[in-house]
């Protein structure tokens, strides 16, 4: 790889082969999500069972992905990445193996759906701690956005095209099975072609390594704004993770079928993927906090709105459906600048930072689902869209008071020089 032409458009040359492995990574850990929920519907299965199956799903990736970040302060990024590598094949092949194949045993589903959460978050998230070490500030956004472009569209992009072929000729189950495949081939590019390494504190004792630990649960209460980051990081993609279980069955109301939606599904993350890059760049420029509040935010919001009204508006124009869809999925991305942001917070402890935005990247496969599974019923599909819309709206307030410190040092500096010109 060229590593001049790299750096200068903002991707870490040193860590080329790790972000490869990603992309790779995610394309195996993604390739069901746009389609399982309607697929075991095919099967009986009902919406609120396929709401729990998700939910218990997103609890311990949640909870993986809370402590990624400082397993990796204790054990190193590459340790925890192939932790990771390991939870996710079991978790998997008992999934597949003994759920899905066996009857679609629904206990059994449940058990390793579960487990299998805590997989992704191990390897995906550890890298990210991983660039945020090794990428100097000035570019660290960049390299975050990088980092997204390459997991949103192996999770989301490839994932979603790959199935389209593999269902048709492998068959539902089969392609379920390829995923482990994709997921050692990644974790091959990632950790063993990708000779980059990051060295840590070492020599620590046990007591040093439970307080590092501890580190990911305190930080909340000692920097209240990286607290902040970690709420605004879980509204990011709660919607990404609801849509999946509702969305499809709205839009087959008006003539919109579940191929069509995997086909909307995988434009949408094309453009978000695309977008990943664009705003990392923007947050750079014309500043991380800016291009939450307004881009992310207020976009987000007004066109999760779109994505129920334009359907209605427009009777079930495929066209205008996939439209407002990229453009919900470019604004998406909005929220790059965060994984930069938030670590930017703190001096040190950084990796206790990246547990709490890692938490809140892990909470949406919680939150969504839940969201939908307490709300579809009483309120609808309408009631439950408007709840996500106004979730982004709200992030762009709490985005406003993420300030880093330089930052509020300038406002006190302002308000003192103020005074002195009013005195």
């Amino acid at each position: 790889m060229n590593n001049k032409l790299l750096d200068r458009i903002g991707l870490p040359s040193n860590l080329a082969w790790g972000y490869l492995g990603i992309l790779i990574f995610m394309m195996g850990d993604g390739l069901e999500i746009a389609w399982l929920s309607p697929w075991l519907m095919e099967h009986g299965f009902t919406v609120q069972q396929n709401s729990l199956l998700f939910t218990v799903y997103g609890v311990t990736l949640a909870i993986s992905s809370w402590f990624s970040g400082v397993l990796v302060e204790t054990l190193g990024p590459k340790r925890t990445m192939w932790i990771g590598v390991a939870v996710y094949i079991l978790g998997t092949s008992g999934f597949i193996g003994l759920g899905v194949a066996n009857d679609f045993n629904y206990a059994m589903m449940l058990i390793f759906y579960c487990i299998r959460g805590f997989g992704y978050p191990l390897f995906a998230y550890s890298f990210l701690v991983w660039i945020a070490y090794k990428t100097p500030q000035q570019r660290l956004s960049s390299a975050v956005g990088w980092f997204w472009f390459v997991f949103t569209g192996g999770l989301n992009v490839l994932g979603a095209y790959y199935s389209v072929w593999a269902i048709q000729n492998l068959g539902h189950i089969n392609t379920l099975w390829t995923s482990i495949a994709l997921v050692l081939t990644g974790a091959v590019f990632a950790l063993i072609v990708n000779k980059d390494n990051l060295v840590l504190k070492s020599g620590r004792s046990t007591d040093d390594k439970l307080k590092e630990l501890a580190k990911g649960l305190t930080i909340a209460k000692e920097e209240p704004k990286v607290l902040l980051g970690g709420i605004v990081r879980t509204i990011n993609t709660t919607a990404q993770f609801a849509f999946p279980i509702f969305l499809p069955t709205y839009l087959s109301d008006y003539g919109i079928p579940t191929t069509t939606w995997l086909g909307i599904w995988a434009a949408i993350f094309t453009s978000n993927i695309l977008f990943n890059l664009i705003f990392g760049i923007v947050g750079d420029k014309l500043g991380w906090r800016n291009t939450i509040m307004w881009f992310g935010g207020v976009g987000c919001g007004i066109t999760t709105l779109g994505l129920y009204y334009i359907p209605q508006w427009f009777a079930g124009n495929v066209w205008a459906i996939g439209a407002m869809g990229i453009l919900w999925g470019a604004l998406l991305a909005a929220y790059v600048p965060l994984s930069a942001l938030v670590p930017s917070l703190v001096d040190k402890d950084k990796g206790a930072a990246m547990s709490i935005l890692n938490l809140g990247a892990g909470l949406p496969t919680f939150v969504g689902p839940a969201i939908v599974g307490l709300f579809i019923g009483p309120m609808g599909a309408q009631g439950v869209i408007w709840i996500l819309a106004l979730l982004y709206f709200t992030s762009s307030v709490l985005t406003y008071f993420i300030k880093l410190p330089k930052e509020s040092n300038e406002i006190v500096l302002d308000s003192k020089v103020a005074n002195q010109n009013f005195n």
